[in-house]
């Protein structure tokens, strides 16, 4: 037995602690070389200073997924040397981390959607999907380089773990033997403690995920920082929506005007389409890119940019959110989402006034489309709190030839299916149509194969597919008696596969194709000024001349004098709110930082020159968030709080 009791048992210990920082480290290596077009290290030196800063992060998640491992490593017990004990061990310690490290592999593909590591919020994506092992096949075909990835580095983590072995011990003076354990395994435990909160300091809180921007210079770079377990794990039981106090309610009745009320136009019943497109981002739509000379720019979808010319069109419009279900609740109810979803707070499950209970109020017909099946995304259950009238999924149209193996019913036929029903229901209505085919696996249906260039990027072909769905949707369309009397909308929900440099910038990441389109021609042309998704329902009641007051976080964008045009959204773990001159990024209390409305990439922080105008925008940063928490947290969302 050894000079000091349990040595080499410490040593195994430490060892195999030690093995997941190399291995993490691996991950964060490959995490950034899957996706070093959108997360820009300009040198070895800044990657080792990221990855420096980023071991307090690890540290924790290795604690927290170790913490069982550690716990049992250290029982101040007589049979830890044990072979069978080791056996147990070396499981224990396999199945917590190998589940924690294949999250981050998740990322290497995940991000170029999500634009963040996913948190725990990732759940929220597949809870609601029926076909789930279709889906988990599916991205193992797709993407069985990461997958191979992640087997050879759990096969060499294990050889690894397997060179460093605890020999069965014989204790020899017991007294010493729980003394020594006892001191240690408290000694080890303080020490977890404060590797978990990522300091010993009492004035501090545990590290969060919006602490990994205090080390980068691009905020992106900030996901370098970060690990996924860790982003998980620090969002498992957290709860984002909290109130504060940082204005005057005569502050925010005056910079934000939660309840609008608009006298633009007279009272008018058209019908309305919305078509809430998956995927659609602004980089795909060249009638959007006209005037951002993008060198050797293509677009892929050519009846949208004919469309457009008889359209009022958005070039400066932004999603809300950057999941589905964000732009759901962003466009029919003007509810953003930001670092955790609405639709997955606990809040969601209240009387909420919309573009559906508004138009309801007076006598429109409502109805949801969706060609996935039923309760995917979350649709159906929030289409029924919105309190839509009917749902159409994949069970009503109740034909599987036209499934595409994966998500839903095909674009083209469901389009086709829309139209039909369309004519069935009583005007006017209301309809929202879902897309399904812009979407990974990046496939289009088979007798279309060549038929749409392929162009730089996996998802084009699918843009190209889902364009010419809405020209056969709308060649039928047309000849319907309800046609001529009904605002059509298109928006993308989010962005997606990136290729021009224009729209890996920072905040270009969320930049969405948003349109409006009346057959008579009333609305036509183009608007240069900030749009964003919560704009569309205050918009559509202006249009048609909406009399009452109902409450809005958004603007319309045809009418709308008393609140200048502005985007706020969630990215790189912080708020973003831009208007004027200025992009502010906003930490939920404070501003953290100002960037030139031109610097999208948000690369040349002003804060240290602050000036009049940003401290006005700090204080609609201050009385959005504290109205938006309020109103969310209260149950205020309904038509009986307008006060």
């Amino acid at each position: 037995m050894s000079r000091f009791p349990r040595s080499q048992e410490y040593k195994a210990l430490f060892y195999r602690i030690f093995l997941a920082y190399v291995f993490y480290l691996l991950a964060r290596i490959l995490f950034l070389c899957y996706n070093s077009s959108l997360i820009k290290v300009h040198s070895v030196w800044e990657f080792l200073t990221l990855y420096y800063h980023g071991l307090a992060f690890d540290t924790t998640a290795i604690l927290y997924v170790n913490a069982l491992f550690i716990v049992f490593s250290i029982l101040p017990v007589l049979y830890n040397t044990r072979k069978g004990y080791q056996t147990f061990l070396f499981y224990l310690y396999f199945i917590t981390n190998l589940i924690a490290y294949a999250t981050n592999f998740v990322d290497f593909i995940y991000y170029r959607f999500n634009f963040g590591r996913s948190t725990i919020t990732i759940t929220d994506s597949v809870a609601h999907e029926s076909n789930k092992a279709l889906l988990f096949w599916n991205f193992l075909i797709n993407y069985w380089h990461v997958f191979l990835l992640f087997f050879v580095s759990a096969c060499l983590w294990i050889y690894l773990y397997k060179k460093v072995k605890v020999k069965e011990d014989r204790v020899l003076f017991m007294g010493r033997y729980f003394i020594y354990s006892t001191l240690s395994f408290v000694a080890i435990l303080v020490l977890c403690v404060g590797g978990m909160r990522g300091d010993f300091k009492k004035s501090t809180r545990p590290i969060n995920l919006i602490d990994a921007n205090r080390y980068v210079k691009e905020i992106s770079q900030a996901d370098v920082v970060l690990n996924t377990p860790f982003a998980i794990i620090r969002t498992m039981f957290s709860n984002s929506f909290q109130k504060v106090n940082l204005v005057s309610q005569g502050t925010i009745d005056s910079l934000i005007i939660p309840v609008k009320q608009y006298h633009n136009n007279p009272p008018t019943k058209p019908n309305v389409v919305i078509f809430i497109l998956e995927s659609n981002a602004r980089e795909y739509f060249g009638s959007f890119n006209k005037e951002f000379n993008i060198p050797n720019y293509k677009g892929y979808t050519p009846f949208v940019d004919s469309l457009a010319q008889h359209s009022l069109i958005f070039t400066n419009a932004y999603s809300n959110g950057h999941k589905s279900i964000h732009a759901v609740s962003s466009v029919l109810a003007g509810i953003p989402s930001f670092k955790d979803a609405f639709t997955s707070s606990p809040y969601p499950k209240q009387p909420t006034e919309s573009l559906v209970s508004t138009l309801e109020s007076i006598g429109y017909h409502t109805s949801f489309f969706h060609g996935a099946p039923n309760g995917s995304m979350g649709f159906l259950g929030y289409a029924n709190i919105l309190g839509t009238d009917r749902y159409f999924g994949k069970t009503e149209y109740n034909n599987d030839a036209d499934f595409d193996g994966v998500w839903g019913i095909w674009d083209e036929p469901f389009f086709q299916y829309f139209n039909r029903e369309l004519g069935k229901q009583q005007q006017p209505f209301l309809a929202t149509l879902f897309s399904v085919s812009s979407h990974e696996p990046y496939k289009v249906p088979a007798k279309y194969e060549g038929k749409f260039p392929k162009g730089d990027v996996n998802i084009h072909q699918c843009i190209g597919y889902t364009d010419y769905a809405l020209k056969q949707f709308f060649a039928k369309a047309k000849s319907q008696p309800w046609f001529r009397n009904t605002i059509f909308v298109l928006v993308g929900d989010h962005g997606n596969t990136v290729f021009y440099d224009e729209y890996k910038k920072e905040f270009n990441r969320n930049a969405v194709a948003m349109m409006i389109y009346r057959p008579d021609g009333k609305y036509a042309g183009v608007n240069r000024d900030y749009a964003q998704q919560i704009d569309l329902y205050p918009t559509i009641l202006d249009m048609i001349g909406y009399q009452k007051p109902f409450r809005s976080w958004g603007r319309s964008l045809i009418g709308d004098s008393d609140e200048p045009p502005f985007v706020v959204k969630y990215s790189a773990n912080l708020y973003q709110f831009m208007s004027g001159d200025y992009i502010c990024t906003f930490d939920g209390k404070k501003a953290v930082g100002f960037y030139a409305k031109a610097d999208k990439g948000m690369e040349h922080n002003l804060i240290s020159k602050r000036n009049a105008a940003m401290d006005a925008l700090e204080r609609r940063c201050q009385a959005f968030i504290q109205d938006y928490m309020e109103r969310v947290i209260d149950k205020k969302l309904g038509g009986e709080t307008r006060k």
